[in-house]
């Protein structure tokens, strides 16, 4: 420090972050700026987030405080910055990274993040000490979330504390001017986790495990990998009889397989990347992005991605996705092979039997993978959760995640509200736990449906994980009305366990919910509810609902006209069961059939329709979807979740727009009535017009039907899993602007019951604050 400086008054400032400021290169980057800015002091980590005293001119702490907010690390979130002035003993001059303390925990974690370029040049310099090591990581990038046991984040908290660092590693973790100074992940090949390839038996394949994989991926076979998420089934996406036994293996007969590519440069060739989209390819959270297929897409990758115009597309983003790539490019020295175009395309999907969650541990992956994976390429290091990959599409207002999971779980949304903690249980369907702190939710990934008990237990053991690394007890819990659901089940059970009070939220109230969360908008909101299936108050079946949302309360100011289906149909994947239900409530249930030859229950479903037996109203949206696409002969029965409204969509767009039928629908007491729109369907010959004109008579109906109630110029919103659909959220988003209506839609939240959970813990919170204030 110069003589001047000495000569100017010396202050002393406490700085307390909070928000992700734990495991991203939060303390180096603090280190870096002090030492720029000639300061003195110290920076640790607590249980409360990051702390630092920093001793020097005012003006140097004033510039330190600027910094921190606008050069913070990439991955880093800062919530709160708190600055008060302090006295110190302290007489250094010297400014030091300190160990982190404890406490009762406020900080948050961080989700899994793709490998960085440093990294990656790290891996591939032959000469370096991480040439081809499967683990590399750094400050700036891997897995959070995945290996966090407790908070602070620091490397004693997560698996990695279970491998001891190497002297070198050691040198490298404390030394200053490194990037990985305090990485929690750091390792070699020395000291780090191992890679093995083992067979189904767990036999040990010798030799060089990246390699021999690599082998068998060309030669068709499956393999289960371990990734940071858990285990993923690949094979060659070029490979039609591979892809054909991932698909009996998996009991997946249609569902589209998302392909993972090298780089967006090698994805180009089979789908479009319009102007932006590399990006999100290349995004630190790496989802699996939609994106429209060329027309040598489906014969490329035959079978993958069948009947959609659309494939799901994800870059590599741990180090051993690289490697595969690295191995099957000729292990090149340096990146500039990540620039070119590579053949290898990998189907990617998750390491688990149809309705259970990933396999994250080797015992579990060879006990419930087995007949699945030809063998398994897999380390020695125990992984702390799991996670599926996230899904997103690209549309007009930007990401739209469909899934939320790796890379964006359990990042934090902002409540409106500091209260008692909830733990709000979701739905079935695409399920996930929330857990509350203080004014921060926390949605955990999604774990597909709760069908089993696999799944069941893995649910609760999430609830459980969170419960822990938060550091907090709930004081409610937060479930769906619906006694039938799993997951209302599991929430009544976990409660009656601690003795905690139950909040039961009807489902469609949630969605909406949702939807406010993520926008942090808390005024009263006219809102569409458009989804398959929810059980209203009234306890019929909901899911075509206008409500009017105002925090814990809600009231439903009009619905679908309902259409009466026999007993349990809108459970069903039969959308030929509800066109017949459309047809008889046109006065055409004599055509039943005749349409729908090849369904051996025609009959029978005709003669309960007729005379009125075993029939129950629902006002789903959901069953709209189906009945369209049974009138048009689309898909008389689905194969998989969505498929009906998946080939709609897909129809829709290859035909291109048209306009909404003249005189389409009616309303009449807030009912919306589409009977017009399906007699219409009911005799188009053309099923591509027909679903285009679904699309868009269905978009201006909705929109006319909330502009009736909403005020000119105000904000509504929508939610549910109908608004999936990039075709009709556009169209509907497009309408409400020319009526002057502004459309809240989810975004970073899935609009599907993935934001169900969200919602429930939202609810529940404005219940409780409204408890505490009178």
């Amino acid at each position: 420090m110069s003589n001047s400086e000495h000569q100017t008054p010396r202050f002393c400032q406490r700085i307390r972050l909070t928000g992700i400021v734990q495991g991203v290169g939060f303390r180096p980057f603090v280190w870096r700026l002090a030492n720029e800015l000639d300061l003195s002091g110290w920076v640790r980590t607590d249980a409360k987030g990051l702390e630092i005293e920093a001793r020097g001119p005012e003006r140097k702490i004033d510039a330190l405080v600027e910094r921190l907010q606008r050069e913070a690390p990439p991955f880093s979130r800062i919530d709160a910055l708190y600055r008060r002035t302090a006295e110190t003993q302290e007489t250094s001059d010297d400014f030091v990274i300190l160990d982190s303390l404890g406490g009762r925990v406020t900080t948050v974690i961080g989700p899994d993040t793709a490998i960085c370029r440093g990294c990656l040049q790290d891996m591939f310099a032959p000469k370096g000490r991480r040439w081809r090591y499967a683990f590399t990581s750094c400050a700036n990038c891997g897995p959070r979330y995945a290996v966090c046991r407790g908070l602070p984040f620091d490397r004693a908290r997560t698996s990695f504390a279970a491998f001891a660092m190497c002297h070198k590693c050691q040198a490298e973790f404390q030394r200053p001017h490194d990037r990985r100074l305090h990485t929690a992940g750091i390792g070699c090949p020395k000291c780090g986790p191992r890679l093995s390839l083992v067979d189904p038996t767990g036999t040990l394949l010798p030799g060089d495990p990246i390699a021999n994989a690599l082998s068998l991926l060309n030669d068709g076979k499956i393999i289960a990998i371990k990734g940071p998420g858990g285990f993923r089934l690949m094979c060659d996406a070029r490979n039609v009889a591979a892809v054909a036994a991932l698909r009996a293996r998996k009991r997946q007969s249609a569902a589209p397989f998302p392909v993972m590519f090298a780089n967006a440069v090698s994805a180009t060739a089979l789908v479009r990347v319009s102007v932006g989209e590399p990006g999100l390819l290349n995004l630190p959270e790496r989802p699996i992005i939609l994106l429209r297929k060329r027309d040598a897409c489906d014969a490329a990758l035959p079978g993958v991605a069948p009947d959609l115009p659309w494939l799901g597309v994800i870059l590599p983003y741990s180090s051993l996705h690289y490697l595969l790539f690295h191995e099957a490019a000729g292990r090149p020295e340096g990146t500039d092979w990540l620039e070119k175009s590579t053949e290898l395309a990998l189907v990617v999907t998750s390491g688990n039997p149809v309705g259970e969650p990933p396999a994250i541990d080797n015992a579990q992956a060879m006990r419930r993978l087995v007949g699945m994976a030809d063998a398994f390429l897999t380390h020695d290091m125990n992984l702390a959760a799991g996670a599926e990959d996230s899904v997103a599409y690209s549309g007009p207002g930007g990401l739209q995640l469909i899934r939320r999971a790796r890379g964006y779980a359990p990042r934090s949304v902002k409540l409106p509200f500091s209260t008692s903690p909830i733990v709000a249980f979701g739905v079935h369907s695409r399920s996930a736990v929330c857990v509350t702190r203080g004014n921060e939710a926390f949605l955990s990934p999604h774990f597909g449906n709760l069908s089993n008990s696999v799944a069941a237990d893995a649910l609760l053991e999430v609830a459980e994980h969170l419960l822990a690394i938060l550091d907090v007890s709930p004081a409610l819990i937060a479930h769906d009305l619906d006694a039938r659901d799993p997951a209302t089940r599991l929430a009544r059970e976990f409660a009656e366990r601690r003795g905690i009070p139950l909040l039961g939220v009807q489902h469609h109230h949630a969605h909406i919910a949702a939807v406010l969360a993520e926008h942090q908008y808390d005024a009263p909101v006219y809102a569409l509810a458009l989804d398959g299936y929810g059980l209203g108050s009234d306890g019929k079946a909901w899911g075509g609902e206008l409500l009017r949302v105002d925090g814990a309360t809600y009231t439903r100011v009009g619905h679908l006209q309902p259409l009466r289906l026999v007993r349990g149909d809108h459970e069903l994947g039969h959308p030929w069961r509800s066109a017949a239900a459309v047809l008889h409530t046109l006065g055409r249930g004599g055509e039943i059939e005749k349409r729908f030859t090849d369904q051996p229950d025609a009959g029978r479903v005709a003669e309960r329709l007729t005379l009125g037996e075993y029939l129950e109203e629902t006002t789903s949206m959901g069953r709209l979807f189906d009945a369209a696409a049974g009138l048009l002969g689309i898909c008389p029965v689905t194969r998989f979740h969505g498929q009906a409204g998946l080939l709609l969509e897909s129809l829709s767009e290859r035909h291109g727009k048209v306009q909404p039928l003249p005189g389409g629908w009616s309303i009449e007491n807030a009912c919306l009535d589409l009977r017009p729109l399906f007699a219409a369907l009911a005799d188009e010959k053309d099923p591509q017009r027909g679903a285009a004109l679904f699309h868009a008579t269905l978009a201006a109906a909705l929109a006319d039907w909330i502009a009736l109630v909403a005020s000119a110029e105000a904000t509504v919103t929508a939610g549910g899993g109908c608004l999936q659909s990039l075709i009709l959220g556009c169209a509907l988003c497009a309408n409400l602007a020319d009526a002057g209506l502004r459309l809240l839609e989810a975004r970073r939240i899935p609009p599907n019951d993935g934001g169900i959970a969200l919602g429930q813990a939202w609810i529940a919170q404005y219940h409780l604050w409204r408890n505490l204030s009178g």
